[in-house]
């Protein structure tokens, strides 16, 4: 822990680090062990220049990412082999930095660049995102959560790349959407505010507690045109008509890779055996919920992981066994004039998009618009 303090934070000063090291040494070891936690602490501290990360080099490439990052050497293998070692490496950096706040603006309550101005003047430190329309990224301030602007409905918390999705469906007001694994509800609220509060949501979640969740979020921001309701996404079939919903969201359950900013145990919890389960769930509600898309509507499949096994292959996958729909590019102009000048897409654009943590200092997300043609 010690050595932990002296390298990588910077509250405590060395001297106090060191000492209480060697004053814990004193009490829980032998007669010796003070001695020689002094003399290794205050080797490091005088060495912490050359004590980084980037000096870390072993014999296998995946095996210096893993113990420069501090990740299993599996799930770097699979990265390197999706997307190259050096790209493996800026993911792996990117989930160990600490998650930025940011906001979601509601607009049936006032614009963004309003809100700007009010947090401006209340003494937060805020800016437009660069990646979601709705979006404003707060350095510094107080508790947002407990702030009026908060409780009275003006904004939501939320990723930045989370925001992306409902912007991808891109719904309009009167449609009837279907939102398959929704709480805590903030895309189901993102959708219904797109919507200007008209037409009909259904915002599903299998467990009754987490409707609750969605309720709350949906009062607050006070939506009244989205119905939360509780069931398996896998029977959703059974519950609507076919070819009833103008657009479906599916936000699968995925293995949640692209969070490790904020759960970084997952990286631990999560095995290769994990990814092949969720896959098949991915793939079983896919099936369920297709068929309720009407004939020249959207349905959109994200997650937030980078496992294309749960991603592109599952698209794929699902697009060779369904040839009533086809992936959509017809994604709003604004996003795809962001992607394309960060360099995210060159030349033609299919529908899908992978979102890595390292472009936008967002969550790792990856989104897939598909179109019914018949």
């Amino acid at each position: 822990m010690s050595a932990y303090q002296l390298l990588y934070l910077d509250r405590i000063p060395p001297h106090a680090a060191v000492n209480e090291a060697v004053s814990i040494a004193k009490r829980r070891g032998h007669a010796g062990i003070s001695g020689m936690v002094n003399g290794v602490l205050r080797s490091m501290d005088r060495g912490r220049s050359e004590l980084t990360p980037s000096r870390i080099k072993l014999d296998d490439p995946i095996a210096t990412i893993a113990l420069r990052h501090s990740y299993p050497e599996w799930l770097v293998r699979r990265w390197a082999d999706a997307y190259g070692y050096e790209v493996a490496e800026s993911i792996c950096e990117a989930g160990n930095r600490s998650p930025h706040a940011s906001i979601r603006v509601n607009p049936l309550q006032g614009s963004r660049e309003e809100l700007l101005a009010e947090l401006g003047e209340a003494g937060l430190e805020a800016k437009p995102s660069a990646l979601a329309p709705a979006g404003i990224v707060v350095e510094s301030g107080g508790h947002l959560a407990d702030m009026a602007g908060f409780l009275s409905g003006r904004w939501s918390l939320q990723d930045e790349s989370s925001m992306l999705v409902a912007e991808v469906v891109n719904p309009s007001a009167g449609m009837k959407v279907l939102d398959c694994c929704a709480a805590p509800g903030g895309k189901s609220a993102h959708l219904a505010e797109l919507m200007e509060g008209k037409g009909k949501i259904w915002a599903n979640d299998l467990h009754v507690h987490k409707r609750e969740l969605i309720v709350q979020q949906t009062e607050r921001l006070k939506l009244r045109n989205v119905e939360a309701i509780t069931g398996d996404a896998s029977t959703l079939g059974e519950r609507f008509a076919p070819e009833s919903m103008d657009a479906v969201l599916l936000d699968a359950p995925c293995s949640g890779f692209g969070v490790i900013r904020r759960k970084p145990e997952i990286k631990w919890t999560k095995t290769e055996g994990d990814i092949a389960e969720i896959c098949a769930v991915q793939r079983k509600l896919l099936e369920s919920v297709c068929g309720l898309v009407k004939p020249g509507g959207t349905l959109v499949y994200s997650t937030c992981t980078m496992e294309r096994a749960e991603n592109e292959e599952q698209v794929a996958a699902f697009l060779k066994d369904h040839a009533e729909f086809q992936l959509d590019p017809e994604w709003p102009e604004e996003l795809l004039a962001t992607f394309r000048e960060a360099g995210l897409i060159e030349g033609s654009f299919e529908g899908q998009l992978q979102l890595l943590p390292q472009h936008y200092g967002s969550d790792g997300f990856f989104i897939a618009r598909m179109s019914r043609v018949r």
